[in-house]
């Protein structure tokens, strides 16, 4: 009865995989923060975007983690063609071809000397209308690799709209952005840092949202959208449901949640020890998600929970 007269219920098509992938290494690397997570090689990522498949997941994201004598102050492992990200790309879409939605994560982070989502001016700022440039050049590339959605996740201002300029200028009209509309400066990205390897001192409090304001997500939004995006991201998930809900109830385009590292970190933790019930807290966690309003959500339990579903279906 209970299952009858469910008003939410998951699907695997609502789930997206975020996968990392580490040049230079011939077995996966465990990261410790987040178990069950892997660094994968090209051919461990293969496997998992067939499993993906296989499970009716709808997407996976990708995250490059270059080599570290190839970060450098201006990223540009990120924007070279055969950087590990555009490698990757290629490597799934040869896979799997269009049985799976293949997203990139368009931000500078993980490929900088210094650990921060742009380019960095002479006082040591992070130099936005610099950094809209390196996204310019990295959408195209990713495009070129393969990718069907790319997401804008470095929250400069204005990079939506000069990412869609830069699709169009080289023919991918049909590449989707996926805006990092919503994304919060959180403690909760911890575990995050370990899987990409990110050099990061200090904080990104000036280009992410304060968690404390609504308002102003709202803005940001309003000009995500106005700039072209064709989905929406909030990010995290759990701590922002509030959020989530607004930008679900203001928009008509698709809305996705993250469900980020230190979520996951903390079911599992949790659960090791015993403290609570593994299965049905990611279960609900995701439920409360999927309630609030998100069409998609990216978690890193994904391939596992839609074979659950899949199979209650």
């Amino acid at each position: 009865m209970r299952r009858m007269v469910a008003e939410n219920r998951l699907h695997p098509a609502d789930l997206i995989l975020p996968a990392f992938v580490r040049e230079g290494i011939s077995e996966p690397v465990a990261i410790s923060a987040m178990p069950g997570v892997q660094q994968h090689t090209l051919e461990t990522l293969r496997k998992a975007a067939v499993e993906a498949v296989e499970a009716g997941v709808a997407g996976i994201m990708l995250f490059g983690v270059p080599a570290d004598e190839k970060k450098d102050a201006a990223g540009t492992a990120g924007t070279d063609p055969d950087g590990i990200l555009q490698v990757a790309l290629r490597e799934v879409r040869g896979e799997v071809g269009d049985d799976l939605v293949i997203m990139s994560d368009l931000c500078l982070d993980e490929y900088t000397d210094h650990g921060h989502c742009g380019v960095l001016d002479a006082d040591g700022r992070v130099d936005n209308d610099a950094t809209l440039e390196r996204y310019a050049e990295m959408a195209q590339v990713q495009a070129d690799a393969g990718a069907h959605v790319v997401g804008t996740s470095g929250m400069m201002d204005g990079q939506v709209g000069v990412v869609r300029d830069a699709l169009d200028t080289i023919g991918k009209e049909d590449v989707s952005i996926l805006a990092y509309a919503v994304k919060y400066s959180s403690a909760f990205y911890g575990p995050f840092r370990e899987a990409v390897g990110s050099a990061l001192r200090g904080d990104r409090k000036t280009y992410q949202q304060d968690p404390a304001n609504l308002k102003e997500s709202m803005r940001e939004l309003a000009l995500d959208l106005e700039e072209g995006a064709d989905m929406v991201m909030v990010k995290p998930a759990g701590p922002y449901l509030d959020v989530l809900a607004k930008v679900a109830e203001a928009v008509d385009v698709p809305v996705a949640a993250y469900q980020i590292s230190g979520e996951y970190a903390m079911i599992e933790a949790a659960a090791e020890r015993g403290w609570i019930d593994r299965d049905k807290a990611i279960m609900e966690s995701l439920v409360g998600i999927k309630r609030a309003g998100a069409n998609m959500i990216l978690t890193y339990w994904a391939t596992e929970v839609a074979r659950w579903v899949g199979r209650e279906r």
